[in-house]
């Protein structure tokens, strides 16, 4: 682990600086998981961290934290180095503290002015809002960030980087101390992003603390004083980022043992029974060709933004392809529609189980037996003994822990949720299954379960495409890995090419040899 002195820093703002907001000890837990262990994190004046981690390492229950979504369990936030708690997001406001997200939250038929001031506007006479006020106002924080923009124009007018604008000016308009930048270069263009760059600097000479989130190194050390690395909810490694490398940041953010909850397999590999030629979309991949074979585990990795899951609905029909080739058993398919991907093997097990992949009001037995009516009706009636058969066949077939087949699913835990949309699944009898996030928070004893699984689906000659952001769950239980990065393929990599280190570097566009 690399940690380094407060007092190492020759930036913004040297020496013992105290700083402007600080997370100590600080432990959240949701139920089967702990999200946040006993982590730390100091944001001090003028200066910019870089809070770095894998998807789900902590970041994100970090910032909901910070702007009062969230409260921990354990531990203590302080402002200037005096105890303070944020039970609302309005009293993080109120202490300065706000978050520029990835997606910016602001209404599209309001003004710019509307947007800037929502919550807090000025207000004249008998407590009414002093529009010229507003309008005044806004286009003087506007031009402090070098916007030109109308404040007057409606926000859908807008385009994605002049929202962003938007979005910071807003954080701005309540004299904001400490600002949450997250992934804020995701839908941005070059030249956006130099633009929000010299923003950043901007604000730093103002004497703000930013807290910046990102999965690109190049922007990380670019624009950052300090880093913070989180791995699996508990901090590994903070200091200053001129004493850091990127093989050492990346080494931190991977470092875990891979042998812990996965079968040993020996893989069986047989004939090609999927081959993907050319897919692209418009806005969200291009040039995606792979081939797939029985008793295969194909792993998906990338960071957040690399089309993996627009990709895959896309090879399920749930989304429209601007051009590619499906083949199954040498065979070209058309996929327009989930019902013709399922009619020709393909199934599709979504990241969010409960909007995609359950009904959770039914019961499980219906949820089970949905895709497969044909063979549980006669007639056009349903035969309710024939679904419960099939039903129970799969379940038990996953382990699922329920009172009953009656029980509604909406009633069971995650990972229990998780296995009747595999068994809903499986019980099409499919060539490929395609599972986007399978034990995407679910707790350990699941997780081993899904894997198990996993591993026997391969070796009863089922093709397996597994989406994944766990490094270790994409180096247990692939036999190949495709990394994706910015919607294309940035390598294709066999059992002996897969590390940690190797993933991390083709997903993140870090260039040059791994670190031996």
């Amino acid at each position: 682990m690399l940690m380094q002195s407060e007092t190492d820093l020759s930036g913004p703002s040297k020496g013992n600086a105290i700083p402007v907001i600080a997370l100590e000890g600080v432990t959240k837990l949701f139920p089967g998981i702990k999200a946040l262990s006993d982590v730390s994190l100091r944001l001090y004046p003028g200066q910019v961290t870089a809070l770095v981690g894998e998807n789900g390492a902590g970041k994100s229950t970090v910032v909901k934290i910070l702007t009062g979504i969230y409260q921990p369990d354990e531990g203590s936030i302080t402002l200037d180095g005096t105890a303070i708690a944020f039970p609302t997001p309005q009293a993080a406001e109120a202490a300065a503290v706000t978050a520029i997200h990835q997606e910016t939250v602001l209404f599209d038929e309001l003004s710019v002015a509307e947007n800037i001031f929502l919550g807090h506007a000025p207000r004249g006479r008998f407590g009414l809002i002093d529009t010229a006020a507003m309008m005044d106002q806004a286009a003087d924080i506007l031009r402090g960030i070098g916007a030109a923009i109308d404040p007057t124009h409606k926000l859908k007018d807008l385009g994605i980087a002049n929202k962003h604008l938007v979005a910071i000016a807003r954080a701005l308009s309540i004299d904001a101390r400490v600002v949450i930048m997250d992934e804020p270069t995701a839908a941005l263009s070059q030249n956006e992003i130099e633009e929000l760059y010299a923003l950043v600097e901007t604000l730093k000479a103002q004497g703000k603390a930013i807290l910046f989130i990102s999965h690109k190194f190049d922007e990380i050390f670019r624009i950052a004083d300090r880093y913070t690395v989180f791995r699996d909810g508990e901090l590994v490694g903070d200091g200053i980022i001129s004493a850091v490398t990127e093989a050492e940041l990346v080494k931190m953010m991977v470092g875990r043992d891979v042998s812990q909850i996965f079968p040993t397999r020996t893989p069986n590999i047989g004939d090609e029974v999927l081959a993907v030629k050319g897919y692209a979309h418009p806005t969200e991949f291009a040039d995606i060709t792979f081939t797939l074979h029985r008793g295969e585990i194909l792993g998906f990795y990338g960071l957040v933004g690399a089309g993996r899951s627009e990709f895959m609905q896309a090879l399920f029909g749930i989304t429209r392809r601007s051009g590619g080739t499906t083949t199954i058993d040498g065979a070209t398919v058309d996929i327009r529609s989930p019902a013709d991907a399922v009619a020709n093997g393909i199934v599709y097990v979504p990241e969010d189980r409960g909007r995609q992949g359950t009904i959770g009001a039914l019961p499980i037995f219906q949820n089970v037996t949905l895709p497969s009516l044909g063979r549980t009706s006669h007639s056009g009636f349903l035969r309710l003994a024939e679904e419960f058969k099939l039903a129970r066949e799969y379940t038990e077939r996953l382990d699922l822990r329920a009172a009953s087949l009656d029980t509604s699913v909406g009633n069971l835990s995650g990972g229990n949720q998780q296995k009747v949309v595999i068994a809903k699944w499986l019980a099409t009898q499919p060539k490929v299954i395609i599972l986007d996030e399978p034990t995407k928070g679910i707790d350990i004893g699941s997780k081993a379960a899904v894997h198990a699984f996993m591993a026997e689906l391969a070796a009863q000659g089922l093709a397996v495409i597994m989406v994944s952001s766990e490094i270790p769950e994409v180096l247990g239980m692939s036999d190949r890995v495709i990394v994706m990065r910015e919607g294309r393929m940035a390598a294709e990599l066999d059992a002996n090419d897969m590390t940690p280190e190797t993933l991390v570097r083709h997903a993140a566009g870090i260039k040059g040899a791994p670190p031996c």
